[in-house]
C-alpha cells in the first residue's frame, strides 16, 4: 500500500493543504472534492488507486485544512477557487493529468479544462453536474437566492449548513446507514463550525449560478475536445439527478456512464467499485 503524504503549499500567499500518494512518474490524477467536504472524502479511494497513479487531492480554499481567508480579502467565487487550484497544479508540476470531479469539484475542474484543454488526459465525474436537467428541486431555495439576493433569501439557506443536514447528505439514498462512517460528516461539521465558515458557504451558494451560466461553455468543450470521460454516479443523489449523468453522452457519445445504488457521497459506500471502474477506464 502506498503511503499517503499530507502536505501544505503556499499558493500566492494562500496555504493549500493536500494529500499525495503514488509514484511520482506514474500518470497524474487530480481529485477535487465538493460541498461541504474536503480531501478527506477520498480517504478510501486513494489507497485503491495509488499503485497506478500519482494522486493529489487538495482542500479547496475555505474548506478543510486549506486557508479560509476573510471575505474582505478573498471573494468566494468559483472562478477564484478554480484560479487557486489552477495555480496549485502548476506549482506541484501537474502539467498533464486526469481529473476526478465531485459536486463543487465539477465546476472547478471543468473551468480548468476550459482554460487548459491540452492538460486534461481524462475526466471522471462522480455526481459532478454540467446540465440543468441534472439539478433537482432541492436547488429551489438556492435558485430563489440567485434570483433575488436578499438577506431573507440568504438566511433561508442556513439550514443547509447544520450538522443534521450534513449527515443527511451522506445518508440520504443509502440503503444501510450503518455502512456510512460518521467520520466524514463529523469532520465536515467541525470545519463548517469555524468562525466565518457559514458566510463563506452562503457566498458560494449565491455564486453557484455562475456555474450554471457556464454549462453551455462546458458542454461546448465536451463536444469540441471529446475528452476521455467516465461517469460514476450515485443514482439516489437528492441534489444531482441521473438525468444529469446521462446528459454527458449527448455531447460525448463515447462517455462511459455507470450508476451505483447509493446517494450523493458514493465513495462512502462504493469506493471499491468506483476504484475498479477508474482503474479499468484509465487503463483502456
Amino acid at each position: 500500500m502506498s503511503t499517503i503524504a499530507h502536505r501544505h503549499i503556499d499558493v500566492d500567499g494562500l496555504n493549500v493543504f493536500y494529500r499525495e500518494a503514488g509514484p511520482a512518474d506514474a500518470p497524474k490524477l487530480l481529485l477535487l472534492h465538493g460541498f461541504p467536504s474536503s480531501s478527506h472524502m477520498f480517504r478510501d479511494l486513494i489507497p485503491l488507486l495509488a499503485d497506478r497513479f500519482h494522486i493529489v487531492a487538495p482542500d479547496l480554499p475555505g474548506f478543510g485544512l486549506s486557508d479560509m481567508p476573510g471575505r474582505d480579502s478573498f471573494a468566494y467565487t468559483f472562478e477564484n477557487i478554480a484560479g487557486v487550484i489552477d495555480r496549485f497544479t502548476e506549482m506541484i508540476g501537474f502539467d498533464r493529468y486526469a481529473v476526478y470531479v465531485f459536486d463543487y469539484g465539477a465546476p472547478t475542474g471543468f473551468r480548468l479544462a476550459l482554460k487548459h484543454p491540452e492538460r486534461i488526459t481524462a475526466i471522471v465525474s462522480q455526481n459532478g453536474n454540467a446540465y440543468e436537467e441534472g439539478l433537482s428541486d432541492g436547488w429551489n431555495p438556492i435558485r430563489a437566492y440567485w434570483q433575488e439576493q436578499t438577506q431573507a433569501n440568504r438566511d433561508a439557506l442556513r439550514p443547509f449548513l447544520t450538522k443534521e443536514t450534513t449527515k443527511w447528505q451522506y445518508t440520504q439514498g443509502v440503503h444501510d446507514e450503518s455502512a456510512v462512517s460518521p467520520d466524514g460528516y463529523s469532520l465536515d461539521d467541525y470545519y463548517m463550525s469555524r468562525p466565518g465558515a457559514h458566510e463563506v458557504q452562503l457566498d458560494l451558494f449565491g455564486d453557484y449560478r455562475s456555474n450554471v451560466a457556464l454549462y453551455p461553455a462546458f458542454q461546448a468543450y465536451f463536444r469540441e475536445h471529446q475528452p476521455k470521460f467516465l461517469v460514476v454516479w450515485g443514482k439516489n443523489d437528492p441534489f444531482f439527478m441521473p438525468l444529469g449523468a446521462e446528459a454527458f453522452k449527448r455531447d460525448i457519445p463515447h462517455a462511459d456512464v455507470r450508476f451505483f445504488d447509493t446517494g450523493h457521497f458514493a465513495l462512502e459506500t462504493h469506493a471499491a467499485q468506483i476504484a475498479a471502474a477508474i482503474n479499468k477506464f484509465l487503463a483502456d
